[in-house]
């Protein structure tokens, strides 16, 4: 097992998430990079709310084999993709929550555009209100490596930052460790809440 602070914190974020009912049913799954060549993933068909270090495995970055032979999460390959992908990424989030999944219904374009919120600055970088915060929106896919592909051919040519949405599926979402991932996870679903509100009212 790893000596990992960084595991140790993501435990303790896995209870938060487990606690605020964000990973019902044994749903969702959360890693963290132990080094450029590996990543410390839950293992399936756990509560996310009880998890403990010995609950997650190591697993190849470069080739989602998990070494120890046990099962990892069914969506290795998002999370091992976001490693590859963003070197500076250290710890990924994905959760099943009811105001992501809505929104990722409700939204018919190829992204969520988030604007005019106060709450924007809980993402890394972000320093007003009146940016334009964009929300990649990918129709789901029980095919890991087929969506994975098509994550890979957004960030080609369009920026990807924080998280993304998988239609009536979830949020994943990221950072430069646990804390940072954390926040935008809490930032993320408070303007999701806030969105799918302002739309209810909308159509009163």
């Amino acid at each position: 097992m790893t000596n990992n602070l960084q595991l140790t914190a993501l435990v303790g974020a896995c209870h938060w998430i487990g606690a605020k009912g964000w990973a019902p049913a044994t749903g969702g799954n959360m890693s963290v990079r132990e080094d450029e060549l590996t990543c410390w993933l839950s293992e399936s068909g756990k509560d996310k709310g009880s998890l403990t270090p010995e609950d997650f495995l190591p697993v190849e970055i470069a080739t989602n084999h998990a070494p120890s032979g046990r099962k990892p999460s069914a969506e290795t390959g998002l999370h091992t993709l976001i490693y590859r992908l963003f070197p500076q990424a250290g710890a990924v989030l994905h959760v099943h929550t009811v105001n992501a999944t809505i929104l990722s219904r409700i939204e018919k374009s190829a992204e969520l555009v988030l604007q005019g919120y106060e709450m924007q600055k809980s993402l890394r970088g972000q320093t007003s209100h009146l940016d334009a915060v964009r929300i990649p929106v990918f129709d789901n896919d029980q095919d890991i490596a087929a969506l994975a592909g098509r994550i890979e051919d957004y960030a080609r040519t369009r920026p990807l930052s924080y998280g993304f949405l998988l239609r009536g599926h979830g949020l994943t979402c990221w950072g430069r460790d646990v804390a940072e991932a954390r926040r935008h996870l809490e930032g993320l679903e408070f303007l999701f809440e806030c969105e799918l509100r302002l739309r209810q009212l909308e159509t009163l």
